[in-house]
Parts: structure tokens; C-alpha cells; sequence
């Protein structure tokens, strides 16, 4: 949707693969990740990946991938009889951490939902990968109204963890005001300074050489009460009468006026968030039945919860990143609040294409896997958005990128009598069925540009035009007059496939003359 144009972005992808190649362009770029991963319960599957023979390799080896490696399934289930049930497990989120820990800015941070399975171990993972300095909260959320009967013990909670990269410069914003917590504030008297709500001018501790009696210029005296001290001096007090700031009661009684415009825009958030704030699994679960359908998916977590994390941790023009994005509450949390503080956050989804059971209402839908939920479910969610703030110029599309091999014929010498053979075919180094597109997207990640950067082709140039500035990607043969029309735009880096130079003569000429202008010029 929008794909010239949008900022978000939807990646379907095994996220170890994708965060790979996400880490040159946005090293350092991501404000915020919020991830749901599998909770090791005993029934759920996991990634499995392996380190100490080729993946390809060790994917037939374990069923994985066919003779031919053709990818079968990237995840296996992890049975709480299996001897290796936690190290599975933490084997398989060590890497994705710290890759997501490179991607993060600065002053970024990262959210995990979790239950009791994995929470103490989880806690212990983050403290390696992001420093025990810089834990944040284990925020408990209340995420059950009812008690289930089933068991002796009914959990009604889950965790999430938060870490961040650098304590010293991270700082959580506050939660906005509600309207209960506004409430008491009236203007009973019409005061100019708008609504307040009294506070005691006495104290509960003290010293007994401080009590005073003071009287106003209206002629009423005031001293604390018996076992209460005053907070302020006879001084204060009466420069508070001057300003209109204290209210006299019938009683004879003295308070001063806490205003509602100069108490803190905010509040702290805590670390138990209850259901009724952040909402709960019964709500999320018709909140999703109502943009997709009854069953499709189960027990997603709301965009109450994710907002209430985004607000959280971001600004209106940060990257939300969520690797493991389930039905893309994420993405949907994302639009959704920009619709409400006209924000423009952009998001990348992640998402296995992992097959729904073909007895599942998932399947029965329409709906060949998980990645297709969430694509749809972003494309619902944006559009009842937009109908719902027609006035407003709201980012609801996404691109879309399916990971696959490289564009590039890959070097693989087994023989030294090969070399010869090797290098014939290497005149031509793309694969017969590659598409220019596709290696233009190539080439961009490995110049670390961003997958939402504008291409436009002109005059046998892609154009790439990101962070405002520009780029240029040669793949086809061009004239010198075509070269020396690049060399006066001034790219900020000019990538040439040696194809495209007739001789090595030509090819010597245009380096010369980008080097004589100063310019960024790279063959491949």
C-alpha cells in the first residue's frame, strides 16, 4: 500500500536473517522495539538456529530444509522434557538481542513481553546483552479480570522487561493526565488562575518551636491544629494571601490553591499496569475479531498496551521496531497514535511466514500463514483509521520485502582447476533470473540507505534519494555523455555494475573523472 511513498515498513523474513541485513542501514536508528516472543510454555515453537556448521547444512541435516534446500520450517516445538528446554530457548533469543542492541539509538530501548516461563532467565539474558545498569523495570502487566478454576494457582499477570542502551542519558516520558485524576480540581470561585484544589498549609511532623499564629488582613486568624506544624513560614503565608492563593473555608479552616495549569503536565508511570488502563486479553482478543475475525488469531496483545509502551519511550517522529510481529498490533498501535497526537512514527514489522494449520479458522479464511494476518490486519486497521480522521494526512501504507538469496552469483572454487570456468562466469555476476528492482534494493542495504528511500529511474540511472541526499545505480551500459550528466548532480556515491562499461579503458576514464570531481564512485 502507498509503496512509492510510505515510511513503514513489513519485512517476511526468519527476524535473525532480517535484523542481519537491517544492521548497516539502521545501526543505530531505532528508538523503540517492542518484541512478543515465543514463551516457551512446553508448546510453543522456536526459532532453531545453529552456529557450527553452515545453516543450509545444518537445516537438512535436521529436516529443516530439503536435499535440494528448500526451506521446510525455521522453527520446532521445545517440550518441557527436553533436556536443553531453557538453553533452547535462550539460544535462540541471545543473537536476535544483540543485533536488536546494535540497532537501537542511543537513547533507545527495548520492551519483551513474557510470562514465568522464561522471565528470570529472560532477565538475566538482557542483564549480558545490555548491562545490568541499564535494566529499566520489569513492568507487571494485569492482563486477566477473571480467575480461572483449572488450577491451584490463576496467573493474571504477565511481564515486560525493559531495557535500555544507556541509562545515563534514558529517561521514560511521563504518562498523560486522566480525567480522574484532573477531577478535583474545580474553580469554586471563579479565580481568574483557572480550576485548583486545596491543599493543607499544615504538616504532620515538625517542631513545636515553629507553631505561630498568624492573622490575615480579612480579619481571620490561623494556627495549626494540635500535633501539626505549619509548612510555611509567616512570611510565605501572607505572600501567598497577597497572590490569591489561599482559600478560607466556613470553618475558619486555611488551605492554599494547588492549580491545575501549574501542576506537572504528566505523571510517573508505575510498574503495575492494570487492566483497566492498558486494557486485557478478552478485550484484545475483540478488538482483533473485529478488524479480522472471530478465532483468526489467538490472544494478540491490544493497542492500549502498545501505545501506552510507545508513548512511553518514544517521540511523534520515531522508529518503532517489532521483530517478532505476531497479527502487528504493533503497526496498528503505531497509526493509531499518530492519528491521536499527529505523530509521524514509522514501523518495521517483522514476520515470519509462518503456515497456519489447515484446519484452523486462520486457513479457513484465506489466510495461507501468519504474515499474511498481519499484512491485512495493518491494511484494516489503517483504513478504518483514516475514514475515522478524514482531515488528517495519516502514513497507513506500508512496503513490503520478502528476504530472499542474493541477486550476485556466489564464488565457490571446490577445484583450482575451476578458477578458469569461475571467472568466465563471473563477466556477468548477477543470476540469470534476477530483477533490476531487486538488485537495486540489494545494492541500497549494502550502502547502509534506509528500505524507504525513494527510487526513481531516469535516463538509464535508479536514482535513490534518502536522509536528502542523493544516490545513483548504474546497471546497464551508459554513454559518457550519460556518466558526465551524473558527475554534474553530485550524488553522495555513484554504484556501477562492470558490465556496464564497454572496456576497462571506459571504466578507467569514469574513475578518473569522478575521482577529478571529488565523488564517491564504486564498482562492482
Amino acid at each position: 500500500m502507498d509503496f512509492d511513498t510510505t515510511q513503514n515498513i513489513f519485512i517476511e523474513s526468519d527476524n535473525l536473517e532480517a535484523l542481519k541485513i537491517l544492521q548497516k542501514s539502521y545501526a543505530g536508528k531505532i528508538k523503540m522495539i517492542y518484541i512478543d516472543p515465543p514463551y516457551n510454555t512446553g508448546n510453543d515453537f522456536i526459532y532453531h538456529d545453529d552456529f557450527s556448521q553452515s545453516k543450509k547444512d545444518y537445516e537438512i541435516a535436521t529436516g529443516d530444509r530439503d536435499i535440494n534446500g528448500q526451506l521446510l520450517k525455521s522453527f520446532k516445538k521445545n517440550s518441557k522434557d527436553n533436556g536443553h528446554y531453557h538453553s533452547n530457548w535462550l539460544n535462540m533469543m541471545l543473537p536476535r538481542l544483540h543485533l536488536a542492541h546494535t540497532l537501537l539509538t542511543d537513547d533507545g530501548v527495548i520492551f519483551i513481553s513474557i510470562d514465568d516461563n522464561e522471565q528470570a532467565q529472560l532477565k538475566l539474558l538482557c542483564d549480558e546483552v545490555f548491562g545490568g545498569e541499564n535494566f529499566v523495570a520489569d513492568f507487571i502487566w494485569n492482563n486477566k479480570y477473571t480467575v480461572s478454576n483449572d488450577t491451584d494457582v490463576s496467573y493474571q499477570h504477565e511481564h515486560i522487561i525493559c531495557f535500555c542502551k544507556n541509562r545515563d542519558i534514558f529517561e521514560l516520558n511521563l504518562l498523560p493526565r486522566t480525567e480522574k485524576q484532573n477531577k478535583s480540581y474545580k474553580n469554586k470561585d471563579n479565580d481568574p488562575k483557572g480550576a485548583w484544589k486545596p491543599t493543607s498549609i499544615h504538616a504532620r511532623s515538625g517542631s513545636a518551636n515553629n507553631i505561630y499564629e498568624i492573622e490575615f488582613p480579612n480579619g481571620i486568624k490561623w494556627t495549626a491544629p494540635v500535633g501539626r506544624y505549619p509548612r510555611y513560614s509567616k512570611d510565605t503565608l501572607m505572600e501567598l494571601y497577597h497572590q490569591g492563593a489561599l482559600y478560607f473555608n466556613k470553618n475558619g479552616g486555611v488551605d492554599r490553591k494547588t492549580y491545575l495549569s501549574e501542576v506537572r503536565q504528566g505523571v510517573t508511570c508505575g510498574t503495575l499496569w492494570n487492566y483497566d488502563e492498558v486494557g486485557h486479553s478478552h478485550g484484545n482478543n475483540e478488538e482483533f475479531s473485529e478488524i479480522i475475525g472471530k478465532g483468526i488469531f489467538n490472544d494478540p496483545k491490544g493497542t492500549k498496551l502498545l501505545k501506552r509502551i510507545i508513548g512511553l519511550s518514544s517521540n511523534k517522529n520515531s522508529t518503532i521496531l517489532d521483530f517478532f510481529a505476531g497479527s502487528a498490533t504493533t503497526a496498528h498501535a503505531v497509526m493509531q497514535l499518530n492519528a491521536e497526537d499527529n505523530g509521524n512514527r514509522q514501523f518495521i514489522m517483522v514476520q515470519l511466514p509462518e503456515l497456519t494449520d489447515e484446519k484452523s479458522e486462520a486457513h479457513k479464511a484465506g489466510f495461507a500463514n501468519i504474515a499474511e494476518i498481519a499484512k491485512e490486519r495493518i491494511r484494516r486497521a489503517g483504513a478504518k483509521i483514516k475514514a475515522e480522521n478524514p482531515d488528517k494526512n495519516l502514513d497507513t501504507g506500508f512496503k513490503v520485502f520478502k528476504l530472499t538469496g542474493s541477486n550476485f552469483k556466489t564464488w565457490q572454487i571446490d577445484d583450482d582447476n575451476a578458477i578458469a570456468e569461475q571467472l568466465e562466469m563471473y563477466i556477468n555476476p548477477l543470476k540469470d533470473n534476477a530483477k533490476e528492482i531487486d538488485i537495486v534494493y540489494e545494492l541500497l542495504l549494502k550502502m547502509g540507505l534506509k528500505l524507504t528511500a525513494t527510487i526513481e529511474f531516469k535516463d538509464g540511472v535508479y536514482w535513490l534519494n534518502c536522509e536528502n541526499k542523493s544516490y545513483a545505480i548504474v546497471l546497464n551500459t551508459l554513454s559518457q555523455d550519460d556518466f558526465n550528466a551524473i558527475i554534474t548532480k553530485k550524488p553522495s556515491k555513484t554504484v556501477v555494475l562492470d558490465k556496464a562499461f564497454l572496456n576497462d579503458s571506459e571504466k578507467s576514464n569514469v574513475i578518473l573523472q569522478f575521482k577529478d570531481a571529488n565523488l564517491n564512485f564504486e564498482s562492482i
